[in-house]
């Protein structure tokens, strides 16, 4: 870690700014936490990328699943459904209520297992949480682990994430935990803020419901650079995005908990980055891994931006910065 930096406030009320230990909810940021617990599934031979889940979870609350691997649900090729397609109608009603408490990812099932298949699973990309919710009971019950448990010793313990949580309710300053706040979208004296009230995102936990900061997030990246904890082998599989049936690769360059893309930018020339970014209520989060550079930048807010870009785009600022201060021999290996 050679640089981190806070702006701005954590709490408005008791005008307590952001320092770089405050936490923030990361939205979908965390499918690439899980999609690094499943990379040491594979790695280690616990789990095969190709084998149907029924082999892993028993029994199955939905019989369609049966053939559906864990590959097509770290790609978002399964065919389940998002939650506003959601035709579990109890299950919708806590995604959208979002007050009760699930213990485990076999519990949260329930939210969505009355729901027939979109589509053949491998056939067609249909970017959803519930794959990865899916994926991480998956993983749990191969390891006979809690999802919990599996992160703690697989990712955060030997990432050294010391600051990533499930998410609570709500913010807490004190604690170190931001405020979130949804803006009322004007601009000027008319902008107001106010704080989200109390949602519980246990639900969707492997997929969108932990607390983490920019820091802790760049320590993860930066273990894809390590091959004793991503193999080079690994890291290609789930870096390179999935094809379709077609055989074309999906439309979003989705890999395996990753999204990978190559963009050109100014002064630097073509970018080759792994990412994940999220947004959840009253939070954005970004994190990309660069290879070719060494270099793992992370960015996170306690609000929304209306075009996500206007946000995390402020990482391509950091990257061209570093990148830049690097060839003058300024810098050294991460952000």
């Amino acid at each position: 870690m050679v640089w981190a930096g806070a702006s701005g406030w954590s709490d408005i009320e008791s005008r307590t700014p952001v320092s770089t230990a405050t936490r923030f909810r990361i939205g979908s940021t965390a499918k690439a936490l899980t999609g690094t617990a499943l990379a040491r599934l594979v790695q280690s031979g616990r789990m095969d990328l190709d084998t149907p889940i029924a082999n892993y979870l028993d029994p199955l609350p939905n019989g369609e699943w049966a053939q559906i691997t864990p590959r097509q649900l770290a790609s978002h090729m399964a065919g389940l459904p998002d939650y506003k397609e959601n035709r579990d109608w109890l299950g919708l009603y806590h995604t959208l209520a979002l007050r009760n408490h699930f213990d485990s990812m076999v519990e949260a099932l329930d939210v969505f297992d009355d729901n027939p298949l979109l589509y053949r699973p491998g056939s067609r990309f249909h970017y959803t949480s519930f794959h990865t919710v899916l994926l991480g009971a998956t993983m749990a019950s191969a390891a006979q682990k809690n999802y919990l448990q599996l992160m703690q010793e697989q990712v955060f313990d030997p990432a050294g994430m010391t600051a990533t949580i499930p998410s609570p309710l709500n913010g807490d300053h004190e604690k170190g935990i931001a405020t979130f706040y949804k803006s009322n979208g004007l601009f000027g004296a008319k902008h107001r803020l106010r704080e989200w009230r109390p949602v519980d995102l246990s639900h969707r936990l492997p997929g969108g419901g932990f607390v983490s900061t920019p820091s802790d997030l760049v320590k993860l990246g930066s273990r894809y650079l390590d091959t004793d904890f991503i193999s080079a082998e690994t890291r290609e599989i789930f870096w390179t995005p999935q094809k379709l049936a077609n055989g074309e690769a999906n439309p979003q360059h989705y890999a395996l908990g990753w999204r990978y893309r190559e963009m050109e930018i100014p002064q630097l020339g073509v970018l080759r980055h792994a990412n994940h970014g999220g947004v959840s209520r009253g939070s954005q989060s970004w994190l990309m891994v660069l290879p070719d550079y060494e270099m793992s930048v992370a960015v996170n807010i306690n609000r929304k931006t209306e075009v996500f870009w206007d946000f995390g785009s402020v990482a391509l600022e950091i990257v061209q910065a570093f990148v830049q201060g690097r060839s003058r021999g300024d810098c050294a290996r991460d952000l």
